[in-house]
C-alpha cells in the first residue's frame, strides 16, 4: 500500500493511505525504529549482527526536519539530530503504524 500524503503533525507522523485509512505514528517511536545498519547493526556472511554502541538519543533525535522520497517505496527522513541514513519502505511504515496502534 502506498500513501497519498505524509506530515508530521506535533509529535506524531500522519500518514493518508492510498485506500483513505490512516496512521498516526509517534515520531520518537519511529526515531527508535528506525531501520538502518548504525541503529540496527549489520549482519555478515554469516549471520552474525554486529551493532555499534548504544548511544542516547537527546530531544533533536525525535524532531522531524523532512523526508526525502526514495523511488516509489519509500521515505527517508532527516531527523534533529542530523540522522538520515535510514530508508522506511512503505510496508515498513505500515507495519510499525499497526504495531503501534491503540487497541
Amino acid at each position: 500500500m502506498r500513501p497519498r500524503d505524509i506530515q508530521a503533525i506535533g509529535t506524531e507522523l500522519a500518514i493518508k493511505w492510498e485506500n483513505d485509512s490512516e496512521s498516526f505514528i509517534p515520531l520518537e517511536v519511529l526515531r527508535r525504529s528506525c531501520p538502518c545498519a548504525g541503529c540496527q547493526g549489520e549482519a555478515d556472511l554469516l549471520g552474525n549482527v554486529y551493532q555499534h554502541p548504544d548511544r542516547p538519543l537527546t530531544p533533536p533525535a525525535f524532531q522531524w526536519v523532512r523526508f526525502v522520497a526514495v523511488g516509489g517505496y519509500a521515505i527517508q527522513p532527516v531527523w534533529g539530530d542530523g540522522q538520515a541514513t535510514g530508508i522506511y519502505s512503505f510496508d515498513y511504515l505500515k507495519r510499525v503504524a499497526d504495531e503501534n496502534a491503540p487497541d
